[in-house]
């Protein structure tokens, strides 16, 4: 394919967060409830948190939101400019305009839908001995509209995308949106993929994922987000590799793609289930000591899939690329990546 042929090939939809990442202790950990390796949405009693890591922590600011890491990761990954897209909501603030500076100078063409009345959505990222745990307090990730999607410059990046990416947490902002893009995928068999994204998404936002579950053609997601999915569908099996092959199964809304089940495991092997089959892959190791933090982890890994896979690559490969972008990844802190990737 010649590069015109990737022009606006992979689109992604999502909460746009500014990611304020530091190491703390276990201190501060207790004092706001916050356990490691996991991801919620910011309560009140979570709001302070975000000044108290500015002052006792040494804090850095990067642009992220999960989907959004994803889909400049891909972009890093392919080199090709303006090959990936992406939408979402962020305020008019500086925090927005760091995110679109960033974003655009990774070569993804975003197009935000500004909120006059919040501010641009954070992500506490406190990460402990490399493990992370996230707090977003989406704000203005929490107003997209479906009406941004529908004016003519922004359908048209939909249109001209042949592969969609949107993370679960959309689900809790605009389930409208995602309804829109799913069906006009469907109809005109182009590839749908999601991600569990959460133990929370899962449980509190299980009958929104469920309509949107027949659509996807690639799941994503960790083994706690699949053992919770498997205990709130009542299957009553922690085995990862049954319940990838169980998720990879449940009906669909089209017959053009099979659904793939795409499991990570941190150090373990990722599993990958298609057609009633579990094939798993080594993901690339790393001395414990070379760990910075796993923050973005997962969504490097589908950013890096993505890349191959629009390129029609098989499956291992994508999970090779994955791979190699998330080992990237979490040798440096947050979502970031040196100039140009090294992978062939």
């Amino acid at each position: 394919m010649a590069s015109s042929d990737f022009n606006g090939i992979l689109l992604g939809m999502g909460n746009p967060l500014l990611d304020v990442s530091a190491v703390v202790d276990q201190d501060f950990l207790n004092k706001y409830d916050i356990k490691l390796n996991n991801a919620i949405l910011a309560e009140d009693k979570h709001l302070p948190m975000y000044d108290e890591m500015s002052e006792k922590f040494s804090v850095e600011y990067i642009a992220g939101g999960a989907t959004q890491n994803s889909i400049k990761v891909a972009q890093w990954m392919l080199q090709i400019p303006g090959a990936t897209s992406y939408m979402g909501s962020i305020g008019k603030d500086k925090y927005g305009e760091a995110m679109k500076k960033d974003a655009t100078a990774a070569g993804v063409n975003v197009h935000y839908y500004e909120d006059e009345s919040a501010g641009t959505g954070t992500c506490g990222v406190c990460v402990v001995g490399g493990e992370r745990s996230l707090i977003a307090n989406l704000s203005a990730a929490n107003c997209y509209k479906v009406e941004h999607l529908k004016k003519p410059e922004n359908w048209a990046l939909v249109e001209k995308a042949k592969f969609y990416y949107i993370a679960g947490f959309f689900l809790t902002v605009s389930p409208e949106s995602i309804q829109l893009v799913r069906e006009h995928a469907a109809a005109n068999n182009k590839v749908f993929t999601m991600n569990l994204s959460a133990p929370f998404i899962c449980e509190f936002f299980k009958d929104v994922q469920e309509k949107c579950l027949p659509y996807m053609d690639y799941v994503f997601g960790n083994e706690t987000e699949a053992r919770t999915f498997s205990r709130v569908h009542g299957w009553e099996t922690d085995d990862v590799e049954q319940i990838a092959i169980k998720i990879s199964q449940l009906p669909k809304a089209t017959g053009t793609y099979k659904r793939t089940t795409v499991i990570t495991q941190g150090a373990d092997p990722v599993v990958v289930a298609e057609d009633g089959k579990v094939k798993k892959y080594p993901v690339i190791p790393l001395p414990k000591e070379k760990l910075v933090d796993t923050n973005g982890a997962g969504d490097a890994f589908v950013g890096g899939f993505l890349s191959q896979l629009v390129h029609g690559k098989a499956v291992e490969e994508c999970v090779r690329a994955g791979c190699y972008a998330s080992n990237v990844v979490i040798q440096r802190s947050g979502c970031t990546y040196p100039e140009k990737p090294d992978f062939n």
